[in-house]
């Protein structure tokens, strides 16, 4: 398909449809870590997802290629993919989906700032404003604490550990080697490698199993395939289409949704001080990702 020059109805409907998505899946990642462990969960999704984007890839005609040349680097996005989502699932086990998806989308800060210093993409004075936006917003969640008692420092500071890995993956991804094998071989990659790290490493976070039921079974096949797979693909989708910085700067209605959705789903307390927080990571973000003029 050609690229657009801006947003129409059906990419705007696209990318919202996308974000709550993700916002979702935090509900879902809650839920099913009622009957799974978490890092137990996140390691059998990624095992899954191996067999999803290999159909993918197959189906599109591009079928997985490993070569020796992206091996090492290859090795590495998975390892640092692998300790975003131990981060994230355990974030999701400790507090409330609102805080967790706050914190976590403070991404683009860590991400803004490896760009600016390895990438040569430099920092302008609109993005400076969005840095500090989203780093205040990420910092005061942080330091408002728990004070519901429905989440924990360890939970929050989980959270941010996984958005700066999840800066370190997109930050691997622009380097030549890994941007020369495509968004879909990198998905490829660090599912196959994340897989085997985070189930090696789950024995040590307790109890595999806890109280599983069929719908945790059903919600670990539908993260798999629909989320992993599916979202992240017309993610790519749209990037390719559509100005790649309008469609990221709505990656700022994900807290939203998930502040919204948790509070709805599990009854979580939206406090003023977490509310203020996800205004300024928002905020943050939509500038973060605001085109630059030539």
């Amino acid at each position: 398909m050609n690229r657009k020059d801006r947003l129409d109805a059906f990419g705007g409907a696209m990318v919202v449809g996308v974000m709550l998505l993700l916002a979702f899946n935090q509900i879902i990642v809650k839920v099913v870590n009622a009957g799974l462990q978490p890092v137990f969960f996140a390691g059998l999704r990624s095992l899954l997802a191996i067999f999803f984007v290999w159909a993918w890839l197959v189906w599109r005609k591009r079928p997985p290629r490993l070569t020796r040349a992206t091996l090492p680097t290859g090795i590495l996005m998975g390892c640092v993919f692998a300790l975003e989502f131990l981060c994230l699932f355990v974030a999701l086990d400790l507090t409330t989906v609102g805080r967790t998806s706050v914190i976590f989308y403070s991404m683009p800060v860590w991400f803004a700032l490896m760009a600016h210093f390895g990438l040569g993409d430099r920092i302008t004075a609109v993005r400076a404003a969005g840095l500090l936006l989203a780093f205040a917003g990420a910092a005061w969640a942080i330091l408002s604490g728990p004070s519901t008692g429905q989440g924990s420092l360890a939970g929050d500071l989980f959270a941010l550990t996984g958005a700066v890995c999840w800066a370190g993956t997109a930050y691997i991804a622009r380097r030549p080697v890994m941007r020369a094998e495509g968004p879909e071989m990198q998905l490829f990659w660090m599912v196959l490698v994340s897989a085997p790290i985070l189930l090696l490493a789950a024995p040590f976070f307790g109890p595999l199993i806890r109280d599983l039921q069929p719908i945790h079974l059903f919600w670990l096949v539908f993260q798999a395939s629909v989320v992993v797979a599916g979202g992240f693909i017309s993610w790519l989708w749209l990037m390719s289409v559509y100005p790649a910085s309008t469609v990221a700067s709505f990656s700022f209605l994900t807290p939203i949704f998930a502040l919204t959705l948790g509070a709805l789903v599990f009854g979580e307390t939206v406090t003023w001080a977490i509310l203020g927080a996800a205004v300024l990571v928002a905020a943050g973000i939509v500038l973060i990702n605001r085109p630059t003029r030539a």
